[in-house]
């Protein structure tokens, strides 16, 4: 398992390595999406083999990967493949048109392959502060990718991005020294200390006072990278400024990482401080992101900047379902970190193909996607029913589960709260797409790509993820099943 695991972590340097022998997008692009394919199998593997087993651990807990390590682990892993195959036709269709350099497909590909590397191994880690370090260079290289394009809108982004995200991971490290502190009555190791593993088994002999505010400062933390409110202000800029398949990477990959974070915090405070002070946590942040990203979604305007306030919103629903709780919470919780990703992926990879094809990035002026591009269109319109909870897609069911979770929890205040808040959100982001798939197209809208090929692989990853996300709303199958039910025992 141990080969398997380092194998995920070594697949999407395949880009890398691409880019670094001078090949030109359409190659590095192809070797960045067998490199992804070859960690979501690995991955997938992984988790297959750790069913109903005890966790990979080795290297004094610098390796560990459990039930939850892996369902993030596939989650990540395929995000990567879908934006790895939507990178294949955007970046070969800006360097024909000259809007990328050589030099700056090299880098993209370069940092794309190590941005996500270092997410999965992130995930890979059972030692705290290893997945500091990890998610702090895992900035860096996506901030690259930010600031690619070279526009000065993008170079501010970028800035914004490293500034913010690294004084929020700061604050997470000082989360992660107070857990340490709160440990020092066990006599571990200075390693075993920060390795979560062993400070959930002696989750009893933490000091509470200690515990509460280092897992207020990982909230805060890590929640900077996650986008919640009030630290998600660097999230619209950079999605809305990256590359639309590093888009998708940041809102689908990257946000993950950082919740995933959360949820081992959330973990040992559970066990040592209870229910109550976690939930108050989650459920303050949670529904101040709900707010602010709903809020935020009914101004028209940048279209990535409403994908990036929706995934504002989404990381919001996904807090107040751990705020919640309980089975239900925390299996709705998993579920939708999952279908949110496919969705969001869907949705920023669309985005990228009518950028290309309108030259413009603004909602209004995007008319008759539908009659114009059908499957990019249909794919923008389907992706965005699926983003805001609509049947048949995954997203209805796990916020169905999280809506329930939150009926189960006692008062029914907080469930109705949630589902105001998801109507205004429906309401303002459907309102925006609707006009932009509909209506006549411009007279003239070239084709920004070579070939039929390209074409067919810039619609692969589309497809692909909407047919998982109309799965996953009508049948969770039974391995997946087993999978996030070991995960909420993990999170306990």
């Amino acid at each position: 398992m141990t080969a398997l695991a380092i194998l995920v972590v070594l697949g999407p340097l395949a880009g890398p390595a691409a880019a670094i022998a001078d090949a030109r997008a359409r190659l590095a692009g192809l070797a960045q999406a067998g490199g992804a394919a070859m960690a979501l199998g690995c991955a997938l593997a992984l988790l297959t083999m750790l069913d109903g087993r005890a966790p990979l651990a080795g290297w004094d807990g610098f390796l560990y990967v459990d039930s939850l390590g892996g369902f993030f682990l596939m989650t990540v892993a395929a995000v990567t493949l879908l934006a790895a195959l939507g990178s294949v036709g955007y970046v070969a269709a800006q360097e024909d048109s000259g809007e990328l350099s050589g030099f700056q497909v090299r880098l993209y590909f370069t940092f794309f392959g190590l941005f996500a590397s270092l997410m999965l191994a992130a995930l890979e880690t059972g030692n705290l502060g290893l997945l500091f370090v990890l998610i702090e260079a895992s900035t860096l290289a996506s901030a690259a990718l930010v600031g690619l394009e070279g526009r000065a809108r993008s170079l501010e982004a970028a800035w914004k991005y490293v500034i913010i995200s690294s004084l929020g991971v700061t604050i997470a490290l000082a989360g992660t020294l107070f857990l340490f502190y709160s440990g020092s009555a066990l006599h571990l190791g200075s390693n075993l200390g920060l390795t979560w593993p062993y400070l959930l088994m002696h989750a009893h002999a933490l000091a509470p006072q200690s515990l509460r505010l280092a897992f207020l400062l990982a909230v805060v933390g890590y929640g900077t990278k996650v986008g919640l409110a009030p630290m998600h202000t660097w999230l619209p800029d950079a999605h809305a400024e990256a590359p639309s398949p590093a888009s998708a990477m940041l809102s689908a990959a990257l946000l993950n990482t950082g919740m995933y974070a959360i949820i081992r915090f959330l973990a040992i405070a559970h066990a040592r401080l209870g229910s109550t002070y976690p939930r108050a946590v989650l459920l303050s942040f949670g529904f101040a992101s709900i707010v602010i990203g709903a809020l935020f979604m009914v101004r028209k305007g940048n279209f990535k900047r409403l994908f990036a306030y929706s995934s504002v919103e989404h990381m919001g629903i996904i807090a107040v379902a751990l705020g919640f709780g309980g089975v239900l919470g925390l299996y709705g919780a998993l579920l939708q970190t999952l279908n949110h990703a496919l969705a969001k992926a869907v949705l920023f990879l669309s985005s990228g193909d009518v950028s290309l094809r309108y030259r413009t990035r603004e909602a209004n002026q995007v008319t008759g996607l539908l009659a114009a591009v059908p499957v990019t269109g249909g794919a923008l319109l389907l992706a965005s029913f699926a983003a805001l909870g609509s049947p048949p897609f995954g997203l209805f069911l796990s916020e169905l589960t999280i809506v329930r979770a939150g009926f189960a929890y006692g008062s029914p205040v907080f469930p109705l709260l949630l589902l105001a808040l998801l109507g205004l959100a429906f309401v303002a982001f459907a309102r925006t797409t609707a006009g932009m798939v509909t209506g006549s197209p411009p007279a003239q809208l070239a084709s920004p790509y070579r070939g039929r090929a390209a074409v067919a692989v810039t619609a692969a990853p589309l497809v692909l993820g909407l047919a998982a996300l109309l799965v996953l709303g009508l049948w969770i199958p039974a391995g997946l099943d087993a999978v996030l039910r070991h995960s909420v025992g993990v999170i306990g």
